[in-house]
C-alpha cells in the first residue's frame, strides 16, 4: 500500500507527512512596519500632537519587534520604546495608545519567551478594552490570547470572538486576516471542511477592499484542497498564489511555501517533472533564507521524489546530508525523519530496520495513528508495513480506520489507492469475492479522479497557466524590442560621439605629441644641469670631507701641543725650588688639561662642533682626583644633564670648573677634613642653562671680598663668565657656592653624539 505522497503500488516512494503543508507563514503576527525606522524617528521629533507621537512611537516599536532575526536588543528597544509610548499615553489621557502599548507589550514578552507575562499583559488588555469600549483592540487582544491556548477549539472560539468584534468596528482587513488565521488553524488540524470556508470568506472579503497580497489565502486553500483529494482546484489556486506573489513582487520566504504547494500538488498528480521544478525552486528560497524547518520539510518532499524514481540510496544521502547541515531537535521535525527512514527501509524490504522505525512512530502516533495529527500519511504507512510483514488482522484494521479518515476528508485519491492494497491482501488471503469488489472500488474512485472532468480542469488549468506564461514572454519580447530600438539609437548617437571623439582625439595627440617634443628638449637641459650640480655636489663633499678631516687634525695637534706644553711645565718644576712658583705651574699644567680634553674629545668624534659636558665634566673631575689625591676625605657628587655645547663655551667652563674644583681641593677642606663638591649642569628654561660648584667647606674668608678679588683665580673665572655672556655669583651658602648662568649658543645644535 502506497502513502502521502500517493503512488502507485508498483513504484517505491518514501513516506511524506501531512506536515509538509504545514509551511506556511505565520500569519496571526504583527506585520513588521515597512516604514524606514529613521523616517519613523524624524516624524516622531517632528509630531504636531501628543496623540500622534504616541502612534508613531508605537510604530517604531513594532519595528524593532518584527525585525528579521532574533536579537536582543531589537527586542530591547522595542521594550523601551512601547514604555515611551504608554507613559505619554497617560499622560495625556489617550486611552487608545495605552491599549496599543498594553498589547504591544504582550507580543514584546512573548517574543522574549516569557509566556506567563506575555498571557497576562494580553489578558489586562482585554480588560482595559472592554472597560473603554476599544473594539478593535479588544479583537486584536482577543487574537493574540488565541496563541496561548493549547487546545484547538479553544483557540478557535478566541478567534471567532476577535472576527466577530473586527466586524462590528468595521475592520474588515483585520478581519479577513483573522478568518485567514483561523482557516490555516484548522487546516493544520486536519479539518479541511472548516477551514475552506473561512478561507473563502477571507478571500471575498479581502477582494472586496481590494487587497493586493492574496497570495496567503490561495495557498492555505491550495493546502485545504490537497486535503480534500480536489486537485483542480488545488492546482489552480496554487498557480493563483505563485502568480499574485510574483504581481507584488514577494520574494519572501512564503514564497518557498508557495513553489512547494505547486510541486507538491504535480506530486500527486505523478507529473514528477514538474513537481522537481517547483521544489528546487521552493529549495533554493528556503536555502536563502537559511531556513532549517524550510529546507528540510522541501528535502524532505524531495525525498519522496527520489523513492518514486527508485532512488532510495540517494534519498537516504538527502537526509543524513540534512542531518547534517540542517539539524534540528523539534519532536515533530525528529518523527517526520522516522517516518521517511521507516518507509525508505520498508520499501528497501529491510524488515528488521524498519521495525525499529515503527516502533518510535507507534509509540509517538499510537498503534492507530490517533494522536498528535497525521492520521492518514502515518496510518497509510502502517498499513502497507502490516501488509509486507504479512499481519492481516492489524493490516485491516489500519486500512478501515484509513478509508473512514478519507472518505471524511472527501479525498478518493487516498481512498483508491487503499482499495488497491485492500484487494492485493484480499487475494494473498484467497478471498477473492472482497478481493473484486475493491479492485471494482480502486478503478471506480481511481477514474474519478484520473479520467474524465477532473483531468479535463486539471489540462485546462495548465494550458491557461502556460497561455498566461507565453503572454507574459511575448509582452516581455516586446518590451525587449522596444529597449533594443531605443538601444540602437542610443548607439548610433555614440558612434556619432565615438566619431567625433576619435577626431578630438588625434588633435589631442597631435598637441601632445607637440608638448612632449618641447618637454624632451628642455629635460635634455635639465638633465645636462643636473649633472653639472651632481659634480658641484660631489666636489662639495670632497671639500666638507678634507675640512672635516683638517679640523680634526687642528684639535690632535693642538691636544697634542697642549700635552707637549704640560710635559714641558712639569720638566721646568724640577729645577725650581719656590713653592710659588711650583703652584703656579701647577695650577697652569691644569688649566692646560682641561682644554686638551675638550680638543681630544673633538678629534675623536665625528661632531667636530660640539662636544657633550657630562663626559667632559666626569672626565675632568677624575683628572682632579687623581691629582691631589682626594679620594679618601672629598667625595665628589656629578648632576650633569647631557648637554651639548661649542667649543667657544665649553672651554670657559671647562676652565671655570677646574679652577673652582682646584680652589675646593686645597683651601675648603683644611687639615685633611672631609667634605663634598657638588657639580650640577642643568637647563633652566628653553637654552638658558645653570652650573653650579658647591662645596660644604669653611667658605670664604670674611675679608674675602677686599682681598681676594684680583687673585688670578677669581679674576679668570669671572673673565670667563663675561666671555660666555654668563652671569657670575659668589656666595657663602654652608660652604662656598659659586653659580654661573648662561645662555646656549645654537647655531650648530645637535641633538646627540655619533662618537
Amino acid at each position: 500500500m502506497n502513502f502521502i505522497p500517493i503512488i502507485s503500488v508498483k513504484n517505491h516512494v518514501c513516506a511524506l507527512f501531512t506536515a509538509i503543508l504545514f509551511l506556511l507563514v505565520n500569519h496571526g503576527t504583527t506585520a513588521q512596519s515597512e516604514e524606514d525606522p529613521n523616517v519613523l524617528k524624524k516624524k516622531i521629533a517632528k509630531a504636531e500632537s501628543n496623540p500622534k507621537k504616541v502612534d508613531l512611537l508605537l510604530a517604531l516599536s513594532s519595528y524593532y519587534l518584527n525585525k528579521t532575526g532574533e536579537n536582543k536588543t531589537d527586542l530591547d528597544n522595542a521594550d523601551l520604546i512601547n514604555t515611551q509610548a504608554k507613559l505619554l499615553s497617560d499622560r495625556v489621557k489617550y486611552k487608545l495608545g495605552k491599549g496599543k502599548s498594553i498589547l504591544l507589550g504582550a507580543q514584546i514578552y512573548r517574543e522574549k519567551g516569557d509566556r506567563e507575562n506575555a498571557l497576562e499583559k494580553t489578558k489586562n488588555a482585554i480588560t482595559y478594552s472592554k472597560k473603554n469600549n476599544l473594539t478593535e483592540l479588544q479583537a486584536s487582544s482577543y487574537s493574540e490570547l488565541s496563541i496561548y491556548d493549547a487546545e484547538v477549539d479553544q483557540k478557535a472560539k478566541y478567534k471567532q470572538t476577535a472576527i466577530q468584534l473586527f466586524k462590528k468596528a468595521g475592520a474588515k482587513e483585520k478581519q479577513a486576516t483573522t478568518l485567514k488565521e483561523l482557516g490555516e488553524l484548522y487546516s493544520i488540524n486536519e479539518n479541511p471542511d472548516k477551514a475552506e470556508p473561512l478561507l473563502q470568506e477571507s478571500l471575498a472579503l479581502y477582494k472586496s477592499i481590494h487587497y493586493p497580497k492574496l497570495q496567503g489565502v490561495y495557498n492555505l486553500l491550495s493546502e485545504v484542497y490537497t486535503s480534500k483529494g480536489n486537485y483542480p482546484e488545488s492546482l489552480k489556486h496554487a498557480l493563483l498564489a505563485e502568480k499574485t506573489a510574483l504581481a507584488v513582487n514577494d520574494h519572501s520566504l512564503q514564497l518557498s511555501s508557495i513553489y512547494n504547494h505547486v510541486g507538491l500538488v504535480y506530486y500527486y498528480l505523478r507529473q514528477n517533472d514538474d513537481a522537481e521544478e517547483y521544489w528546487y525552486k521552493a529549495f533554493e528560497v528556503a536555502k536563502n533564507f537559511n531556513d532549517t524547518e524550510y529546507v528540510r520539510t522541501i528535502g524532505e518532499n524531495l525525498c519522496s521524489l527520489l523513492i518514486r524514481q527508485k532512488k532510495e540510496k540517494k534519498a537516504l544521502e538527502l537526509i543524513k546530508e540534512m542531518q547534517q547541515k540542517f539539524p534540528s531537535s523539534n519532536i515533530e521535525r525528529i518523527m517526520k525523519e522516522n517516518y521517511l527512514l521507516f518507509n525508505i527501509y520498508r520499501i528497501l524490504n529491510n524488515n528488521a530496520t524498519a521495525s525499529i522505525y515503527y516502533k518510535r512512530l507507534a509509540d509517538f502516533y499510537g498503534e492507530n495513528a490517533d494522536r498528535n495529527g497525521n492520521s492518514i500519511a502515518v496510518l497509510r504507512s502502517f498499513a502497507s508495513y502490516h501488509y509486507q510483514i504479512k499481519k492481516f488482522n492489524e493490516f485491516y484494521k489500519n486500512v478501515r480506520r484509513l478509508d473512514s479518515l478519507a472518505a471524511g476528508a472527501g479525498n478518493n485519491l487516498i481512498r483508491s489507492e487503499s482499495y488497491l492494497i485492500w484487494f492485493k491482501a484480499d487475494s494473498s488471503r484467497g478471498d477473492y469475492i472482497n478481493a473484486i469488489k475493491h479492485y471494482q472500488l480502486y478503478k471506480s474512485l481511481s477514474d474519478s479522479v484520473f479520467k474524465g472532468e477532473k483531468s479535463k480542469q486539471i489540462n485546462s488549468l495548465q494550458i491557461e497557466y502556460e497561455s498566461e506564461k507565453k503572454d507574459k514572454n511575448i509582452n516581455l519580447l516586446q518590451e525587449q524590442a522596444k529597449v533594443q530600438q531605443i538601444q540602437i539609437q542610443k548607439d548610433t548617437v555614440v558612434k556619432y560621439v565615438f566619431i567625433g571623439s576619435v577626431i578630438v582625439l588625434i588633435l589631442f595627440l597631435a598637441l601632445l605629441y607637440n608638448s612632449f617634443r618641447l618637454k624632451k628638449k628642455k629635460n635634455a637641459e635639465l638633465e645636462i644641469q643636473r649633472q653639472q650640480i651632481n659634480e658641484q655636489n660631489e666636489l662639495n663633499k670632497k671639500m666638507l670631507v678634507e675640512k672635516e678631516w683638517l679640523l680634526k687634525e687642528i684639535h690632535h695637534r693642538v691636544k697634542n701641543n697642549l700635552q707637549i706644553v704640560i710635559s714641558l711645565l712639569n720638566t721646568q718644576s724640577a729645577y725650581l725650588d719656590n713653592e710659588d712658583a711650583l703652584m703656579a705651574i701647577q695650577n697652569s699644567q691644569h688649566r692646560m688639561h682641561a682644554m686638551s680634553l675638550i680638543h681630544q674629545k673633538l678629534y675623536q668624534s665625528d661632531n667636530l662642533a660640539n662636544i657633550d659636558m657630562s663626559w667632559y665634566v666626569y672626565e675632568l673631575t677624575n683628572y682632579m682626583k687623581e691629582c691631589f689625591d682626594t679620594d679618601r676625605n672629598i667625595n665628589f657628587v656629578l648632576e650633569v644633564e647631557k648637554t651639548y655645547l661649542d667649543v667657544a663655551q665649553a672651554v670657559p667652563l671647562g676652565l671655570i670648573i677646574n679652577e673652582a674644583v682646584n680652589n675646593a681641593i686645597k683651601y675648603a677642606f683644611p687639615e685633611d677634613r672631609k667634605g663634598e663638591v657638588t657639580i650640577v649642569l642643568k637647563n633652566i628654561g628653553e637654552s638658558n642653562y645653570e652650573l653650579k660648584i658647591a662645596d660644604n667647606g669653611i667658605g670664604l674668608p670674611v675679608d674675602f671680598d677686599s682681598t681676594e678679588r684680583d687673585s688670578l683665580g677669581m679674576n679668570l673665572m669671572m673673565g670667563l663668565s663675561d666671555q660666555i655672556d654668563g652671569v657670575f655669583e659668589m656666595k657663602n651658602d654652608n660652604g662656598l657656592k659659586i653659580t654661573i648662568t648662561f645662555t646656549r649658543n645654537t647655531e650648530f645644535e645637535v641633538t646627540a653624539e655619533n662618537s
